[in-house]
């Protein structure tokens, strides 16, 4: 939409005090806006620019000590709280290896950044939040009651923005977000590449090199290294992992942050066409009625191999991704296989 057409901060600012309730995506969505654009107009009125300078936020954080992070994509939300320690800096990917706050970053990814607060009910909610260059969410801090607010303003005020315009010009979403067209790769190509991992991390590299998107690589694969689930699988896999107090890894992302929660699960609620769960550090929220499809994949490494459960959506971006818990030199978890490996499975259509 060409930026004449859209609303103007004031008409932002006036629609979301007529609409307190509505949340910030679906009220940036009705208003043809992007999240960030949405934010952009408070700037004077709550929210403060801030330079993303990501390796220099990510360490500054850990002064500011409890807080709740968080990473989503369109279907899921991934909370934690903790605090950002453990940082691990670089231009091109960053780590977050906290014993809670777990996080993988890509850097190049993070375009806008704002500190933003809000009134609710007598009560101040203080946040950063940041954005890739088409103003979708890459990933957020929330400051809690337990966090030290004066590291936090201290942090605001070191990276606050030259530049404090309530008018931001963001990039259309279009090809960069495409899948990468399947080649022509055979069978037998794929599964000698396959079978020749030797650690989860370089499937991307794989599927990079044989340019075929993650669905295509499963459908194409053979059913010894992946098969296809019925979707209730992801529930089912809830229930049992809370049941048999088994440590799991819940992997969210989006093209800025991937977010993880190793450990066990207790408390799942499934209410309406979501599930949610709501532990004392871990909360998740997932649209199930977004998964197209899911999947077991079975990666060989040095280890042995290790299976995932992945859900996808219609576009076929992954959604969420599942682990049984597992350290570097460890084989993986026996129950979390088995639980894998009885999930209901369906046939692979074949026109795929």
């Amino acid at each position: 939409m060409d930026q004449r057409q859209k609303p103007s901060p004031d008409q932002i600012r006036r629609a979301q005090e007529d609409s307190p309730k509505v949340r910030e995506r679906d009220l940036a969505a009705k208003l043809s806006v992007s999240e960030a654009e949405l934010v952009a107009a408070h700037c004077g009125f709550g929210a403060v620019r801030i330079e993303p300078r990501v390796n220099d936020l990510l360490i500054g954080l850990e002064a500011v000590g409890e807080v709740m992070a968080l990473t989503r994509n369109q279907s899921a939300v991934h909370e934690k709280i903790g605090v950002y320690n453990k940082v691990v800096t670089g231009n091109h990917h960053i780590m977050v290896l906290g014993d809670d706050i777990d996080l993988r970053i890509f850097p190049e990814a993070w375009a806008y950044g704002f500190a933003v607060e809000k009134r609710d009910d007598g009560d101040i909610r203080r946040s950063l939040q940041f954005f890739d260059a088409a103003g979708a969410s890459v990933h957020q801090v929330h400051v809690r009651p337990a966090s030290n607010l004066n590291a936090y303003q201290k942090l605001v005020a070191e990276f606050a923005s030259s530049n404090q315009e309530p008018i931001l010009s963001v990039k259309v979403s279009g090809a960069d977000d495409a899948e990468v067209p399947d080649q022509a790769t055979t069978i037998d190509e794929l599964r000698e590449h396959w079978s020749r991992l030797t650690d989860v991390h370089q499937f991307f590299d794989m599927l990079k090199t044989l340019k075929l998107s993650r669905c295509r690589a499963m459908r194409m694969v053979g059913q010894d290294y992946a098969w296809l689930l019925d979707n209730a699988a992801v529930g089912a896999m809830f229930q049992s992992a809370a049941e048999e107090e088994m440590p799991i890894m819940c992997f969210v992302g989006n093209r800025g942050c991937i977010q993880i929660h190793s450990g066990p699960i207790k408390s799942v609620k499934p209410i309406g066409p979501r599930i949610n769960v709501l532990d004392e550090t871990f909360h998740l929220h997932l649209r199930t009625h977004h998964i197209h499809e899911v999947w077991a994949v079975r990666k060989p490494t040095r280890d042995g191999h290790v299976t995932s459960l992945e859900a996808y959506g219609a576009d076929g971006k992954m959604i969420i991704q599942f682990f049984g818990e597992r350290h570097e030199g460890e084989r993986e978890r026996g129950d979390w296989r088995v639980l894998a490996e009885t999930l209901p499975r369906i046939p692979i259509p074949t026109a795929a």
